[in-house]
């Protein structure tokens, strides 16, 4: 299997695909919505020119750099309507990767959050083998943590960044959780399949 095959198999109402540089509207239009970068900048939308000269070209780099991490978009399989994204976005070795979503906010509350992220889990895992899965939020971001936790990671740390500019809720902290390689193998099939 080369790395262009390696590419999550999705889930019952999600399909994932490699990203391309016509996504850019996609992505433009995803990072425009105030809820939906509530927790990232404050609700301040991510400038076309940033999404389509720096955050597109780094994110289809990370192909080849680690075959089978990266980044996907997320598209529904009834409608084929782009519905976002999810990531596991590799450590600097490619033997971890931190695990990240972002869906527009008509899909919020369907559970396709946490069906993504246990799939995505399942495959950094099962197929492309890193030993570690992590992921961090603020503090305050409770739909977040659910998702993760939801998905199997474990709670590891707050922790306390100094930011120029900090948004409302950044004196709260971020957190992290992580699931381990020894510790998802651990676990009854049944529970990881969930």
């Amino acid at each position: 299997m080369d790395g262009d095959d390696l590419v999550p198999p999705g889930t019952e109402r999600l399909r994932l695909r490699r990203l391309s540089v016509a996504d850019v509207d996609a992505f433009v239009e995803l990072d425009s919505d105030p809820e939906v970068m509530r927790f990232l900048t404050g609700g301040v939308a991510t400038p076309r020119a940033t999404v389509r000269d720096e955050h597109l070209p780094k994110l289809l780099a990370q192909y080849d750099s680690h075959p089978g991490l990266g980044r996907w978009a997320a598209v529904d399989r009834e409608t084929g309507d782009f519905l976002g994204w999810f990531a596991l976005d590799p450590s600097k070795d490619g033997t971890e990767a931190e695990l990240g979503y972002r869906l527009r906010r008509s899909t919020w509350g369907r559970g396709l959050a946490t069906e993504g992220s246990r799939a995505l889990v399942r495959y950094a895992f099962d197929t492309v083998g890193v030993r570690r899965v992590w992921a961090e939020t603020m503090a305050v971001n409770e739909r977040s943590r659910r998702v993760m936790v939801k998905a199997g990671l474990r709670y590891v740390r707050t922790f306390h960044l100094r930011f120029d500019d900090p948004i409302p809720g950044t004196e709260h902290g971020e957190v992290e959780y992580e699931l381990r390689a020894d510790v998802a193998q651990g676990r009854p099939a049944a529970l990881r399949a969930r």
